[in-house]
């Protein structure tokens, strides 16, 4: 999963740009980068780390120029961490141009044949978005038929990406001179939404993964970009729009509104806070349904996600919620940690139990989700050293028992906990008296309940149908072999901070 941001102004965009990475860091944070354009040039910075341990003032000086794009990127399947596979990436033929990535295309190996044999254009890193950046620069070439490049040759490139590539892509890019170029999947399941500002030189805009980097910059949010849809915003600062795929299916991912995103971001219509409010509403009532025999004292959430679920869980169960635990604000996200070992510790040091609040009593913690199991397992273990008589554990998502390959780091079946083991097992696994799942029929309508217009949902990770219809189980074996060999272990680089003329 990674957060991009892009922006057009009349000033200058990298202090935007910067604040837009911040409130994205949730997204990503193994790496962060920023190119700024200035006429044709395109200024560049890019480094492994947190954003604000990447930029000091120098780089920001640097990065001039009244339009950018911003990248911040964790790994992915098979991947490591390292500066070469910081975004954006450039190429300087046919045109400059930079782009940002956020998804995981599912054909990359057969993309990488064809722009090596077809298109005779070179891929220097492991990452797809860099084989996405060749896929559109070849496009652009074949589009391009006078000396001049119109809106029309773009979209016309952008629709040959999408015939090319399978699987999640929301994708930012900048073309030299020319301007920002924004586009998502036919399916839709990465988000992106547009927004816009009035200023008396002429409108600005900022495209984002997230509405919140949207409002906090001052923008309002105008829609979000439809699957398959294409934005431009010229030099001259119009935005044109246009459909560039033959056919889409509007199928966003869950899992955002279950983890990823933050509470208080609106993702393609849909309040994010308020899904996860009915998510613990939905919970509830399988609990009171199911669990009656439970005799539970409190409902203690594990901070930030899982507040909003567990807070109405309680409230519908006419039950006390306590803040059992105090997060450590300055500890990254575990589930996005690249190893257990560095997950398991990061636990104990993120996260410290109040036994004021577990001392004699039956609780029941409330997650968004159980993926892996090692954060659940050291959580459920420090209500024990606190005095918790009785540990009960309720995810706000049903067991994730297959891999995600859509740009969430859940790449193999061996790491996945509920992956062929009942709630039973899981409980028994992670220490826990009792687990209680919620079931995917009630977790689709509780999004739903917020907004009914979305027919469908990529819930590939609950329920195993992968939406793009490309992948095969041969083609999971291959993934998960890559995930074996990949060391998690990278060796000091030093950071990639360019200027980069184009003509």
């Amino acid at each position: 999963m990674c957060g991009i941001v892009g922006i057009f102004s009349h000033q200058s965009v990298n202090q935007l740009l910067y604040d837009g990475l911040q409130l994205l860091q949730h997204r990503g944070q193994d790496a962060a980068g920023i190119v700024t354009m200035d006429g044709s040039m395109f200024h560049m910075h890019k480094q492994l780390g947190m954003v604000r341990d990447v930029f000091r003032t120098r780089d920001m000086r640097n990065l001039v120029g009244n339009s950018g794009i911003a990248h911040v990127r964790y790994p992915t399947a098979g991947s490591v961490a390292s500066p070469a596979e910081a975004q954006p990436f450039y190429v300087n033929s046919p045109f400059g141009i930079v782009l940002a990535h956020n998804g995981n295309l599912t054909n990359t190996d057969t993309l990488q044949q064809e722009l090596f044999l077809d298109d005779l254009r070179h891929v220097n890193t492991g990452s797809d978005s860099e084989v996405l950046l060749n896929v559109l620069a070849h496009e652009l070439q074949e589009a391009v038929h006078g000396h001049r490049l119109t809106a029309s040759d773009v979209f016309a490139a952008v629709s040959g990406v999408h015939r090319r590539c399978k699987g999640a892509y929301a994708v930012l890019a900048m073309i030299a001179g020319f301007g920002l170029l924004a586009f998502r999947d036919p399916n839709g399941i990465r988000p992106l939404v547009v927004g816009r500002m009035e200023t008396e030189n002429g409108p600005e805009f900022v495209i984002a993964s997230e509405s919140v980097a949207v409002e906090a910059l001052g923008f309002q949010v105008l829609r979000d970009v439809a699957p398959g849809e294409a934005i431009l915003v010229t030099m001259g600062g119009e935005l044109i729009s246009q459909q560039c795929a033959a056919h889409t299916s509007f199928t966003p991912c869950i899992f955002e509104y279950v983890y990823f995103a933050r509470p208080d971001s609106v993702m393609d219509g849909t309040s994010i806070y308020e899904s996860r409010l009915r998510m613990g509403e939905f919970l509830a009532e399988k609990i009171r349904r199911q669990c009656a025999g439970l005799k539970i004292d409190v409902v203690i959430p594990i901070p930030d996600t899982s507040r909003p679920s567990a807070l109405q869980l309680a409230f519908k169960l006419g039950l006390p919620y306590r803040e059992g635990f105090i997060k450590n604000r300055y500890i990254g996200r575990t589930f996005i940690m690249p190893g257990q070992n560095v997950r398991k510790k990061s636990v104990r040091q993120k996260l410290n139990a109040m036994p004021l609040e577990f001392k004699g009593k039956n609780v029941l913690l409330v997650d968004d989700s159980i993926v892996r199991g090692t954060t659940s397992r050291e959580i459920i273990q420090m209500a024990r050293d606190a005095g918790a008589a009785a540990v009960y554990f309720a995810s706000a998502s049903p067991p994730v028992r297959y891999p995600n390959v859509y740009g969430i780091d859940m790449p193999t079946r061996r790491e996945l906990l509920a992956n062929g083991r009942t709630d039973g097992e899981i409980a028994e696994e992670i220490g826990a008296d009792a687990v209680v799942y919620q079931d995917l029929g009630d977790l689709i309508a509780a999004v739903k309940s917020v907004n009914p217009g979305i027919a469908r949902f990529d819930a590939s990770c609950f329920d195993g149908c992968y939406v793009t219809g490309d992948v095969t189980e041969d083609y999971l074996a291959r993934l998960e072999g890559q995930r074996g060999g990949a060391s998690s272990t990278t060796p000091a680089t030093p950071q990639m901070d360019l200027n980069l003329a184009t003509t």
